[in-house]
């Protein structure tokens, strides 16, 4: 959700339009007319004309026989390089695909990207439930993963506490947590765990588990490392997971630092 507060004095309408019109034309996956699109971002028909043909002349809508228009692949050569960027060293996608294969389990990666969690290299385990949402990009739900409580239990109890009130704490499941009081106790239990763990809360029969790779007072630094399985593999070797998890943290670690 933008903030209005926050729009530029030099915004350059044109621009901020063409983005709302691929925004639109990427949550229809059946695609758009040109006047459906006009409706649902507010923009006069001859105004999303000329948008749409420039988007589809780059790429980045693409137009067909039918009339209506879905995204074209220029958003995933973005969506490419943005994955790329977001993973860092060749090195971290290694290590996690060789813990995805010796443990089975899923294993991400995750850190703070313009103040919000995100997940930002992943390799999928194959005794992992397959976790479609949770790919590079993913900043939602923080509070109901491990990743999310890793990383938030390094702000203050205040940045908690104004996070959780700006992006909300959705209802995953019947056992996600929802009050801010709840997310504390859960918080502290896992601090003295020396892990973070969710049961049943982003998804039920899911587990996962999280600590973190790098601490820094720049929060956009700090790195947190989690993997998935079911909750009833994760309810009896939790210590097991933990010391592969801190062990393939470490190494993770020493990477981020050589490449510094």
């Amino acid at each position: 959700m933008r903030d209005p507060l926050a729009e530029p004095s030099d915004l350059i309408r044109s621009v901020s339009r063409a983005l709302r019109v691929l925004e639109a034309v990427g949550r229809a996956p059946r695609g758009l007319t040109v006047k459906q699109i006009a409706r649902r971002c507010e923009l006069t028909v001859a105004t999303t004309y000329h948008l749409v043909r420039t988007l589809a002349y780059e790429g980045y809508v693409i137009r067909r026989e039918d009339g209506t228009y879905i995204v074209g692949l220029e958003v995933a050569d973005r969506y490419r390089e943005l994955v790329a960027a977001f993973r860092g060293p060749p090195s971290i996608g290694e290590a996690l695909r060789r813990a995805a294969i010796e443990t089975g389990y899923s294993h991400f990666v995750g850190r703070f990207v313009g103040g919000r969690v995100a997940i930002t290299a992943a390799a999928e385990g194959p005794r992992s439930p397959y976790l479609e949402d949770l790919m590079p990009g993913y900043d939602e739900g923080a509070h109901a993963t491990a990743l999310g409580k890793a990383l938030l239990a390094t702000l203050t109890a205040d940045q908690r506490f104004r996070y959780l009130k700006e992006w909300g704490m959705r209802q995953f499941t019947q056992h996600t947590l929802t009050s801010p009081e709840a997310f504390e106790s859960d918080l502290a239990a896992g601090d003295r765990r020396g892990m973070q763990v969710e049961m049943n809360q982003y998804r039920q029969g899911v587990g996962c588990a999280a600590v973190m790779v790098t601490q820094d007072k720049d929060m956009e630094r700090r790195v947190a490392l989690a993997c998935a399985m079911p909750v009833a593999e994760l309810m009896t070797s939790a210590r097991v997971v933990r010391t592969r998890l801190m062990t393939l943290a470490k190494g993770l670690a020493e990477t981020i630092a050589a490449d510094m």
